[in-house]
């Protein structure tokens, strides 16, 4: 099986993207070319497609797998296992998020929180715990809200992420709001008093 012109450009770049990203560049070209297909392929259609040896095709399918970004199925009539990704994008960039989070912020959040409680040596100590209780809050927070997020329907997600800039002009009249209400009540405390003898 070979591949269009623009199937390879796009396949050829999300390796390269995914070597920057933290992955393996045959990892990244086997999802990038199960993304695009039609239907779901074999190991030996994929080896073949992108040229790799059918060892580090599956190597790199157990990866995906490992990161539930592809789904293993079997086709009727055909007894070869068969891969996929899921249709929904949104459910991938859900997937990719979490499994992430798992790998990446959990451990690093751990290892704050048991950096904050450690009784410190010394002054030099107790600055590094303040400044990792700075780390830590922050990614609490953001933490907290990517969980939020998560919880949002998809069309909820889409109406979040359009708001935009929006939400920068909301929260600039939000912090208004207090001083034109102080500026109000100011004058109508002025027209309320007395005139000066």
């Amino acid at each position: 099986m070979g591949m269009s012109p623009l199937a390879e450009a796009f396949v050829l770049h999300f390796g390269e993207m995914g070597s920057r990203w933290g992955i393996n560049r045959t990892v990244g070209q086997i999802y990038a070319l199960l993304y695009i297909s039609a239907h779901p392929l074999p190991a030996d259609e994929i080896a073949e497609t992108l040229n790799f040896s059918r060892s580090n095709v599956s190597m790199g399918l157990k990866e995906l797998q490992s990161w539930q970004l592809v789904r293993l199925q079997h086709l009727p009539g055909d007894r070869r296992e068969h891969f996929s990704t899921p249709d929904d994008i949104w459910q991938i960039v859900r997937t990719l998020a979490e499994q992430r989070r798992r790998r990446e912020i959990d451990p690093t959040l751990s290892v704050l929180r048991d950096l904050i409680v450690a009784q410190p040596a010394g002054a030099e100590e107790r600055h590094a715990q303040e400044k990792l209780r700075e780390m830590h809050d922050l990614i609490e927070l953001l933490t907290g809200w990517a969980d939020e997020v998560q919880k949002l329907d998809t069309g909820e997600l889409v109406s979040l992420l359009k708001l935009g800039s929006r939400v920068v002009g909301l929260l600039e009249l939000k912090n208004r709001l207090p001083f034109i209400g102080q500026k109000r009540r100011e004058a109508h405390s002025a027209e309320d008093s007395p005139p000066p003898d």
